[in-house]
């Protein structure tokens, strides 16, 4: 640091500590473990310990200040012999295997991995054996330099990391121009502000021709007809942007890359919107105008105006003052109960139900403008036979849910029996309802599930709200309804038991989470295959019964009815035309991502063409209308370590694929991220980071997932990651992303700066 930035930090310090310690400037170690915001007490007794360097049981101002001194402006061994003391536990100058199981142990329980004790034992064993160089039973201070100096990265950033508050927040970066003013934003949102451009200029026109048209009848009343004529428009236009079946037609045409499709769901907000305030301007200057009547002939008040039906008011039969009162109150019911509090609070019904009053809209509308039915003819007659195709489609015929897995972080997985004649795009999605569960409720899910797998379809169910919890408690029930399955049901079963003798006669057993049968140089997870509900590397499902997960997964065979309304298109549709695709998921954000993933691996297959003399293999160009695509970067994030658990298999599988179709390929990378593991520039957390990095290395797949893949600690650096993207030159980079709307503005943001295309699929 500079002597600015250190005096700044000193000052800090002091701060800090005079707020913690109060009057008897001392902290004692309670109080360092709140300030260190530490979520287990093993490293802040043991930092504690030595920062108390008088032995006294608390920590004075100078005490914290030399300590602190020595790590930020000491010499890299000051830094290494602060480490080792941390991990020589009994203070006897060597780290014994016990000492080193033990802070492994602490690691893990701060990071928030659970791993059984055998692997704890396998990875103390790894890190002893790499450091003990002499093999003489215990680690010296020597010995871990020399083990250190292997890993750059963490002799660059030794530090205490966590202590947030030793040192100053960084400043906040200000950048010096806008966003929105950046050539970048308005290149990627081109589409999107021109077609706003284009709606805001018609609304200006609509209101500017019919004010002028009255303009002769008084301001009020020039006003009023202006919103009316927006209100015509927008009131029938409002419907468009939610005509899913249309617009899903419409991103299979030239039409895709012009239109905003993407953002259908924005554009129906914000008509809404300005339909809400058009047309309380519209009854405000109603108001002012009818006031303005009163006054000037004396007989009649305004209430008579507002509330009784007068000839050539207008409306049918003079009834245009109660019908748009009886308007605007609708509207603002609508408003209030489609915002995200109401939605996402458990009450989606009151949304849903309150929705549906747009029929009366439009009924009063019709019975209020005489000009309306005019503007609302075309979309309104295709908004009502999409809605005749659909019931049609939902109630010809009721499918069944054959097979329900109950999976970690409340995750229902549904096994449903695919319709003869439904076709679909990977990352579309579809409208399901259970009558069960709800009766009129539709709520839309991703297909999880690839176009590829013929008899059934996957969904993936997190439980968010109230009907998703609710589904997963109707499953949870030790003895809920399970009817004698269809011919289909148990035709599958019986093909997952062929299938399942198959892989056992293969591959060896294997029990418990993280068991693997290795085969030469692979290494198949086959309960991880039957704990997700992916599919096994021979194209199968596994049993339904008959093996144990050992993750608290719940597999039933049922025969629950259920609807299905769709499929219906998304962003994600864009992949296959894509050159370099970076796929990101959040959490359970990765489910258009799981059908995405298999057909693209089984599109690649397709195209691997082998001598059947010599069993060369070859790949032919990967340019065509089906797929363009050259690389593929899957980017999975997730909080904990369970989460992963929801689609390792599948992955597990793809990495199969391309380890046997292209040995060494780089088609397909994926990289995984745990946000709640602290990385290797964080003192508590080195030694397990160094410890799992060599296990992976020695058995070749990582020790949190069972992937080839390591799992990355933290955070990712969007910065390092795009732009290793953009060195590969591999082609159009384009980004697509599902997860929260926070993380998406971020990655957003890198995108516009790299200069990638970002798509975003709704959550």
């Amino acid at each position: 640091m500079s002597a600015a930035e250190d005096a700044e930090w000193l000052r800090w310090v002091t701060k800090q500590f005079g707020s913690i310690a109060g009057e008897d400037k001392e902290i004692n170690l309670e109080e360092f473990k709140t300030a260190l915001q530490v979520k287990e007490s093993f490293f802040a007794e043991r930092f504690f310990t030595l920062f108390d360097s008088d032995g006294s049981g608390t920590i004075s101002l100078e005490e914290l200040l030399k300590a602190l001194s020595l790590l930020v402006h000491g010499s890299e061994t000051d830094k290494l012999r602060f480490l080792f003391q941390v991990y020589d536990v009994d203070g006897s100058g060597s780290i014994d295997p016990d000492e080193l199981r033990v802070v492994l142990r602490w690691c893990l329980r701060e990071s928030a991995i659970a791993l059984p004790e055998e692997r704890l034992g396998d990875l103390t064993l790894a890190l002893f054996e790499a450091a003990d160089k002499d093999h003489s039973g215990s680690i010296t201070f020597e010995e871990l330099r020399e083990e250190l100096e292997g890993f750059p990265e963490v002799m660059e950033n030794l530090t205490i990391s966590a202590a947030s508050w030793l040192k100053p927040p960084p400043p906040a970066e200000r950048s010096r121009r806008p966003r929105y003013l950046s050539r970048a934003y308005w290149h990627n949102h081109r589409s999107k502000v021109a077609f706003l451009g284009g709606y805001a200029g018609l609304n200006l026109l609509l209101f500017a021709l019919a004010a002028l048209r009255h303009a002769g009848h008084g301001g009020w009343l020039a006003v009023a007809r202006g919103c009316g004529q927006c209100l015509n428009f927008n009131c029938a236009f409002l419907a468009v942007p939610m005509l899913r079946r249309c617009l899903t037609w419409l991103r299979a045409t030239p039409m895709a890359k012009v239109l905003p499709l993407d953002q259908h769901v924005v554009f129906h907000q914000l008509v809404g919107y300005v339909v809400l305030v058009l047309a309380a301007v519209h009854t405000g200057a109603h108001i002012a105008n009818f006031s303005r009547l009163a006054r000037q002939d004396g007989r009649h008040a305004l209430a008579e105006y507002l509330l009784s039906a007068r000839p050539g008011v207008g409306g049918l039969g003079g009834t245009a003052s109660q019908t748009g009162l009886a308007l605007q109150g609708l509207l603002v019911a609508m408003l209030a109960f489609s915002s995200p509090c109401v939605r996402r609070s458990g009450h989606f019904e009151v949304f849903y139900w309150t929705h549906l009053s747009y029929i009366s809209v439009w009924t009063l509308l019709i019975l209020h403008g005489p000009h309306f039915w005019k503007w609302f003819v075309v979309p309104g007659c295709i908004f009502v036979l999409e809605k005749a195709v659909g019931l049609a489609w939902r109630r010809a015929g009721g499918l069944r849910i054959v097979e329900v897995n109950l999976l970690p972080s409340k995750v229902t997985h549904l096994v449903i029996e695919r319709p003869q004649f439904f076709h679909y795009k990977p990352g579309d999605y579809v409208y399901l309802n259970i009558p069960a569960i709800a009766t009129y409720e539709w709520h839309p899910f991703t297909i999880s599930s690839a176009p590829e797998q013929q008899e059934t379809l996957w969904l993936h169910i997190r439980s968010l709200g109230q009907w998703t919890s609710k589904l997963y408690e109707y499953f949870q029930q030790p003895e809920s309804p399970s009817p004698e399955p269809k011919p289909l049901s148990r035709s599958l079963r019986e093909k997952r038991r062929r299938c399942w003798v198959q892989e056992g006669l293969c591959s060896g057993a294997s029990s418990g989470r993280g068991s693997v049968a290795a085969d030469g140089d692979r290494a198949v997870q086959l309960t991880s295959y039957k704990a997700t509900g992916a599919a096994a590397p021979g194209g199968e499902d596994l049993p339904a019964e008959g093996v144990s997960t050992g993750l608290g997964e719940t597999r039933r065979l049922c025969s629950i009815k259920c609807y299905i309304d769709g499929p219906y298109g998304t962003p994600t549709r864009r992949i296959f035309t894509s050159e370099h695709a970076v796929l990101i998921g959040a959490g359970i954000g990765i489910t258009p991502f799981a059908s995405i993933l298999q057909s693209i691996m089984y599109r690649y297959r397709r195209r691997k063409q082998s001598c059947p003399s010599c069993r060369y293999s070859w790949c032919e160009d990967l340019r065509d209308k089906e797929m363009t695509l050259r690389k593929v970067d899957f980017i999975w994030i997730n909080r904990d370590q369970k989460h992963f658990e929801w689609f390792v298999s599948l992955l597990t599988k793809l990495e199969m694929e391309q380890a046997e179709q292209e040995p060494g390929g780089r088609f397909l990378e994926m990289h995984m991220y745990m946000t709640s593991a602290l990385s290797k520039n964080d003192m508590k957390a080195i030694g397990l980071q160094m410890a799992l990095d060599l296990l992976a290395t020695k058995e070749q797949r990582d020790s949190i997932t069972g992937l080839r893949t390591r799992t990355q600690p933290g955070r990712p650096d969007w910065s390092k990651v795009f732009g290793k993207v953009a060195e590969e030159k591999r082609g159009k980079v384009q980004v697509f992303f599902c997860g929260s709307p926070v993380l998406a503005k971020v990655i957003r943001t890198h995108c516009e700066r790299f200069g990638f295309r970002f798509f975003q699929e709704n959550f």
